[in-house]
């Protein structure tokens, strides 16, 4: 996209009887444009998730990032502090369910459905941390056919609220799934990267999972120490690139 002017808003995606706020970013030019779901660390829909917003925005997408612990803590957000990180983990792990999470996030694509300059079709996902394991949720909605998965946690051994760990719904994920990795994260064992990936494979669900040599846990958020421009650099081109091929021609023709 040539012209990279773009609007952004805070709007309300109803759910039930619950109103969600959500970040919306787009492009000031006229046309109609695919739409991505952008969803949080466990810090809230924040400054980072914010520009991520704008960055897909400015590449010619509608991008929402609806705010996952509204149900928790209405309006949470925080910083990158040992503190931040158990209020937020507590937020993520203790207190969402899965089910409502796929809700919200329909919710939020149900919104972008009533918008005249979005496709009605073929939807994307972005996730990062806690929103990198719930957008491999996500991927097993119909509506999501293109899913980027940033250092997604607990995929292998866990889902928000208890019951099967979210790598069993692998064979319900019906687009394509990029999952991007760390080798230096914390949080995610190379063997648990190994197992994700053998998964996708078994259930020949289209994929490419990227491992970034010297990379940590938040290695695309340049607001967090653990920062590495070399490998956020490249995964966010293959995110574009994922996009670009998943998303641009959905519905053409």
């Amino acid at each position: 996209m040539t012209d990279s002017a773009i609007d952004t808003s805070t709007i309300k995606v109803s759910q039930d009887e619950l109103t969600i706020p959500a970040y919306l970013a787009q492009p000031q030019a006229p046309g109609i444009y695919p739409g991505i779901v952008v969803l949080q660390e466990i810090f809230g829909v924040n400054a980072h998730i914010r520009q991520v917003s704008e960055r897909i925005a400015s590449e010619g997408y509608v991008a929402i990032a609806p705010t996952l612990f509204e149900r928790q803590a209405p309006g949470f957000e925080t910083g990158y502090t040992p503190a931040d990180v158990e209020v937020g983990r507590e937020y993520a792990w203790g207190q969402t369910q899965a089910q409502q999470l796929l809700s919200d996030i329909q919710a939020a694509i149900n919104y972008l459905k009533t918008r005249p300059n979005v496709k009605q079709d073929g939807f994307g996902c972005i996730g990062f941390c806690f929103g990198g394991h719930v957008a491999y949720l996500a991927a097993t909605l119909p509506d999501i056919q293109a899913t980027a998965s940033f250092y997604g946690a607990r995929i292998t051994s866990a889902t928000p609220g208890g019951g099967n760990p979210t790598l069993s719904r692998t064979p319900n994920i019906s687009g394509t799934l990029y999952a991007f990795f760390g080798m230096e994260d914390a949080s995610i064992p190379v063997a648990e990267v190994n197992q994700i990936e053998a998964e996708l494979q078994k259930y020949q669900i289209p994929h490419r999972v990227f491992r970034y040599d010297g990379a940590e846990h938040g290695f695309f958020c340049d607001h967090r120490a653990s920062y590495n421009p070399v490998a956020a650099s490249d995964a966010w081109e293959k995110a574009k690139q994922l996009f670009v091929e998943q998303l641009r021609n959905v519905g053409d023709g």
